[in-house]
């Protein structure tokens, strides 16, 4: 079994070997609440690294149109056997980091939770250049972040807010001042989910927190 995260061999012997802890058995709770709360208009939707694809399926049944992305091939093979008619989801195996130019400023959202931390670290600013090149102008980002312990190696590597807000800052063109207001919210945020499971949530919305 290979140990590099960026091949998906090593995802796939995750998934035979049932050591995909990630995996919470169905919808993250923490999307299944943002979509009751009506904070989203339904759009064209694209979840990266999206393994059994549990929460591409949710957003799907409320009405987005929704592409799931999995280098993985029993991710793939999993989210095939899972599919239901009542969340209709284009199913795609795929290198996120490879994904066509055709997919260019074609999404209104991008979703992931698990993906940004199970790359290889260096090529974070490789993936805040996808996201940026799949949306659509004025589109949204949203990250639940995981872990934030501040570990050492990983997977999981360890994430941080400052990271991810610069990462989006920078090639959205957001200035310092919007940079100080995340880190408030950030840190407001962070105080309240520490108290559970997923830890917090934060959806960076057109350089806004909500």
């Amino acid at each position: 079994m290979t140990d590099d995260v960026n091949s998906p061999s090593k995802w796939d012997e995750n998934y035979k070997q049932g050591t995909d802890g990630w995996d919470l058995g169905g919808p993250t709770p923490i999307f299944k609440r943002f979509i009751l709360s009506r904070q989203l208009i339904p759009g064209r939707m694209i979840v990266l690294g999206a393994g059994r694809g549990h929460d591409a399926r949710e957003f799907a049944r409320h009405g987005f149109q929704v592409t799931a992305v999995d280098f993985a091939s029993q991710a793939v093979q999993e989210m095939r056997r899972l599919a239901t008619p009542d969340a209709p989801t284009e199913i795609l195996q795929h290198d996120i980091f490879t994904l066509p130019e055709s997919f260019n400023d074609s999404f209104d959202y991008v979703l992931e939770y698990t993906c940004f931390c199970a790359i290889d670290p260096k090529r974070r600013a490789e993936y805040a250049d996808l996201v940026t090149r799949l949306l659509k102008p004025n589109g949204i980002y949203i990250d639940l972040a995981f872990p934030l312990d501040g570990r050492k190696g990983g997977p999981p590597f360890a994430v941080s807010a400052t990271e991810i807000l610069n990462l989006d800052s920078v090639r959205r063109g957001g200035s310092q001042d919007q940079l100080n207001v995340f880190a408030q919210i950030w840190e407001k945020v962070k105080r309240q989910f520490d108290r559970i499971e997923c830890r917090f949530s934060t959806n960076l919305v057109n350089g806004n927190v909500i």
